[in-house]
């Protein structure tokens, strides 16, 4: 078998067997083809695509070119969640403690930001001391104890796909459907969680930015996971304005935390609820999602939730002061105001543009090697919809750097846009995709 019959193959449209996207994949990790040729055959997979049944078989190659974690181990039904990444999307924080606190084992092996979307483990690190680096065994025992984990993933999982993205990335070859569905789901595949549920966002601060295409790529990863006998369900939400009202880290720890008290923003426990009621269902916990929101306010109101925060940084070193005083997490030394110059009603606010300038803050990072400020980032004070009068408070800058906070400030009286006419919020949800099919809200 040859690299150059493989590439010619796709380059002419023709479907790839099993041994050899093995072969590609296999040979690739283990460095014996050459950069130069992966990259012709990425961009003939990008124009010709593949179908289910590649896809499917790209998956399972990335998933075997390294260690498969086995959690056996751990009791009940395990469930996992993923975002393909947004703005102040801070679920996982929220959203763990509140679906262990139900009783059902909540496992997470998240990954750090990169750009303007932000990282689970960055945002967490926020709190003095958590460790993300745990030991497997460490993993399986906290979820055994507590029914909560989350970490970094290992290095040797799915090596393939860290060798395929990073020259996917180079080479203008990430917007493939297929290339995206088994880069995402080799990673939570090659985890042995018993359902997944995947928050597929869609709009300007999403990777997806229509609908249409946020449902082709919900539909390939709910196959895939069917595919591997795993219950898989994609939920569609809205990543046209930033997720709640805090975008970086520490204030988003603050976020999440203020939810489980019961103070969440509207937008963002909806998200929690419509995910959790999901998770609970597939876990067995709930016979409906009716039922399934009921326990999940439950846990809330009676703080079960946030004490199971405070176990969950316990458990992994961090110090549980930093949840019982949020004045203790980092604070930006400076906090610029974004003063309202006209009255109306806010017309959008481009959670793209939000998510640059926070990137632009230190909240973010350019490449991976950069150092991220836990600090800094942005509060919105108001939301799609909201009346504005003349100098109300858009927004604050909290920035460690006072030039790159009144950079940020003129930029974001940009990107909040205002109209004279009163501008009713999109959906929140579009709808879902399982493995019957489609159905919008």
């Amino acid at each position: 078998m040859r690299i150059y019959d493989i590439i010619k193959k796709k380059r002419d449209g023709m479907e790839l067997s099993t041994e050899e996207i093995n072969y590609f994949v296999q040979n690739y990790t283990l460095g014996n083809i050459p950069d130069y040729q992966i990259s012709a055959l990425l961009m003939a997979i990008y124009f010709k695509k593949m179908n289910k049944r590649e896809t499917l078989d790209l998956t399972k190659a990335m998933i075997n070119s390294g260690e498969k974690v086995d959690l056996s181990q751990i009791k009940g039904i395990k469930v996992d969640k993923h975002s393909t990444g947004g703005v102040g999307d801070k679920t996982t924080i929220a959203l763990g403690p509140m679906i262990a606190a139900c009783g059902v084992p909540f496992v997470k092996m998240s990954g750090r930001g990169l750009g303007h979307t932000g990282g689970t483990l960055d945002k967490l690190e926020s709190i003095k001391n958590f460790n993300v680096e745990i030991k497997k065994d460490d993993f399986i025992n906290n979820v055994n104890s507590i029914n909560i984990a989350i970490c970094s993933q290992t290095a040797n999982i799915t090596p393939a796909d860290k060798k395929l993205y990073a020259l996917r990335d180079v080479t203008a070859t990430v917007e493939n459907i297929s290339l995206i569905a088994s880069s995402i789901m080799s990673k939570k595949l090659a985890i042995g969680s018993d359902a997944i549920v995947l928050d597929v966002k869609v709009g300007s601060g999403a990777f997806m930015k229509d609908l249409e295409s946020a449902i082709v790529l919900a539909k390939e990863m709910v196959d895939i996971g069917t595919g591997f006998g795993r219950e898989t369900v994609a939920v569609l939400t809205n990543m046209d304005e930033p997720l709640g009202y805090s975008v970086g880290n520490a204030l988003e720890v603050k976020e999440a935390i203020d939810t489980l008290l019961g103070n969440g923003p509207k937008d963002f426990v909806q998200i929690c609820m419509a995910l959790g009621s999901k998770l609970l269902v597939l876990a067995g916990k709930c016979p409906n999602e009716i039922n399934a929101k009921c326990l999940l306010n439950e846990v809330i109101k009676n703080r079960k939730a946030y004490n199971k925060l405070i176990e969950l940084t316990k458990f992994q070193g961090g110090d549980t002061r930093f949840i019982e005083n949020t004045e203790l997490l980092p604070k930006a030394r400076y906090v610029l105001e974004v003063n309202s110059e006209e009255e109306g009603y806010i017309k959008s606010i481009n959670a793209e543009e939000v998510g640059k300038c926070a990137l632009l803050l230190g909240a973010g990072r350019e490449v991976k090697e950069s150092q991220i400020d836990l600090a800094a980032g942005i509060v919105l004070n108001k939301k799609v919809g909201n009346e504005v009068s003349k100098g109300d408070v858009l927004a604050y800058i909290h920035s460690n750097d006072e030039s790159k906070a009144k950079e940020v400030k003129k930029i974001l009286k940009n990107v909040i846009q205002i109209s004279d006419k009163k501008v009713m919020p999109k959906k929140l949800i579009f709808g879902e995709v399982n493995k019957e099919g489609v159905r919008l809200f």
